[in-house]
């Protein structure tokens, strides 16, 4: 038994020299962190592609709506097809979208005038807008644009996540009659 306790110590520095099997538990250690760094990463880079998109389309959207003075139901579904290509490789189905002409009065306050959608809701009735663009007597085109966004590996800590933008711009030449109703 004595002789069992005077080589114990030995015993324990040879085994604590010993360093066959480090690199093994520091994988161990290091590769689920890892693992989960990289996959966030790619869960980060990939929503924010998508809402980069819908930034797109929100501003083109608005760009398109702007630049004509009269909008046929062809075009303005060929706007909204154009709009929904942006979306691509994304599901177009998750996309919602919608062209709004706003008419401001002397008051400054904004009143629909027309609105289209696809999947989305058809604006009426008077419209709160930022103070600096109710300017009296003018127009706006007022384009929005949501993607509901479901992550490929982090949905079951975020579910979906519903990503947005708007955009205002100018009627370029004159604010845009859509059909027969004129945004004026």
């Amino acid at each position: 038994m004595s002789a069992m306790v005077h080589r114990m110590p030995q015993a324990l520095r040879r085994y604590a020299r010993d360093q066959r099997g480090v690199s093994a538990v520091e994988f161990a250690l290091l590769a689920p962190l890892m693992i989960g760094l990289y996959l966030g990463c790619a869960e980060i880079s990939d929503g924010v592609a998508a809402d980069r998109k819908v930034s797109l389309i929100a501003a083109t959207l608005a760009n398109l709506s702007s630049q004509v003075s009269t909008i046929t139901t062809s075009e303005m579904t060929n706007i909204l097809d154009a709009s929904t290509a942006i979306v691509a490789p994304y599901t177009a189905s998750k996309l919602k979208m919608s062209v709004t002409c706003l008419n401001i009065d002397a008051n400054g306050q904004a009143t629909v005038k027309w609105s289209v959608t696809r999947n989305g809701t058809v604006k009426s009735g008077v419209m709160a807008i930022p103070a600096a663009l109710a300017v009296p007597n003018s127009q706006l085109v007022y384009a929005e644009a949501s993607y509901a966004y479901t992550p490929t590996v982090g949905y079951t800590i975020t579910g979906t996540l519903t990503l947005s933008d708007q955009m205002y711009m100018a009627p370029r030449i004159t604010a845009p009659t859509y059909g027969s109703t004129a945004c004026t």
